[in-house]
């Protein structure tokens, strides 16, 4: 299990870039923490969530 934003999800096994997609963020407007270390958007696709890992997924908001 992995705990993102807080809430227990099973995405262990996932890519981050397959758990974006599927969870309906664009990878382009969200920043990522795995572990409390910053992922780069590069890295996305080659990370893999693991059992235990802790995930903050903050998403960009425009306005004005």
């Amino acid at each position: 299990m992995v705990t993102i934003n807080g809430s227990p999800t099973p995405a262990d096994g996932q890519t981050l870039a397959a758990y974006l997609t599927q969870a309906g963020y664009d990878p382009a407007r969200v920043a990522v923490e795995r572990n409390g270390d910053i992922v780069p958007k590069a890295q996305y696709s080659a990370t893999t969530l693991a059992d235990g890992d802790v995930v903050e997924i903050v998403r960009f908001v425009g306005g004005g």
